[in-house]
């Protein structure tokens, strides 16, 4: 499966974690960066996503596709690797510059690296 062609521009998502003992998070997140055939990756700031994250990497992401009715997907995803540095966060954190704020782009910190384990239609 092409993880490219699963996000087309326009779409919104949802990250969803969980700490040790299970309490879960949800957090609204944009469209992934494509990093190879199997690995996703979004920028993260300090916050409650990243620490659960930190805690227990299986999380989960809801794309809602840019169309009318109930159509995109859902992933299973395990984060491989976090990264404070590097050439993809300043990207992520340009192009939040560009979309959402200044301030938005300052609170990106870090890009979480994840394997997709599952990919399942929204419905």
């Amino acid at each position: 499966m092409n993880l490219a062609e699963l996000f087309p521009e326009g779409g919104r998502g949802i990250i969803g974690t969980a700490d040790a003992n299970g309490v879960v998070n949800l957090a609204v997140f944009a469209i992934p960066h494509v990093v190879d055939e199997e690995t996703l990756a979004w920028g993260f700031s300090e916050g409650r996503s990243i620490a659960n994250l930190r805690e227990n990497p299986h999380a989960s992401y809801l794309y809602l596709a840019p169309s009318r009715g109930y159509s995109g997907w859902r992933l299973t995803l395990t984060m491989k690797e976090e990264k404070g540095e590097g050439e993809l966060l300043e990207q992520i954190k340009e192009q939040t510059f560009k979309v959402a704020s200044p301030q938005a782009s300052a609170a990106v910190t870090r890009v979480a690296y994840f394997t997709v384990d599952e990919v399942r239609p929204l419905m």
